[in-house]
């Protein structure tokens, strides 16, 4: 909780009469005369945040879901499942090295998808690209859940049937 909300919960209790006036003064002057806690460090310890592993691997593993569930923004808006996977893969990969590798692998499968669309879909004239289209379809929703989950685990899934065009 921060200073302002400390002192919004304040005011309410004075208000409802559970802090009298000269309690209500003595908090808030506890509140404003206390030094705020240095940001970026972990108050069980020393050590800032950003330097403990703890922190990195569970930034790691949530950096990593999201990265590829982001896949399914392109459900939502047109081109976002190949942008936002790209974008929180360059502004992550450095920050948190792992995510290089998931995000290496969620564009190699985003790329693969497209000329496995593409293939079927050319396909689709002589009637076999018709059930590949579904399977594509399948799988497209499938691996990037799997992916997130095992992302999530602290594992690097690679998708399967993917080129590695990035490795």
């Amino acid at each position: 909780m921060n200073l302002g909300d400390e002192l919004h919960k304040l005011q309410q209790l004075h208000q409802t009469g559970a802090l009298s006036d000269e309690e209500f003064a003595k908090a808030k002057a506890r509140l404003l005369d206390e030094p705020p806690p240095v940001s970026g460090f972990d108050s069980a310890s020393s050590m800032p945040r950003a330097a403990d592993p703890a922190y990195i691997e569970q930034q790691t593993r949530q950096w990593g879901m999201i990265l590829h569930l982001s896949i399914f923004a392109g459900y939502v808006v047109p081109l976002a499942g190949l942008v936002v996977p790209v974008v929180i893969w360059q502004l992550k990969k450095s920050e948190l090295p792992e995510i290089d590798r998931h995000g290496k692998n969620a564009v190699n499968w985003i790329i693969s998808h497209i000329i496995y669309f593409f293939g079927c879909l050319a396909l689709a004239f002589i009637l076999i690209g018709i059930p590949l289209l579904i399977a594509l379809g399948v799988l497209s929703i499938v691996f990037p859940i799997v992916a997130a989950i095992k992302a999530n685990n602290g594992q690097v899934w690679k998708y399967p049937l993917s080129i590695p065009f990035f490795n």
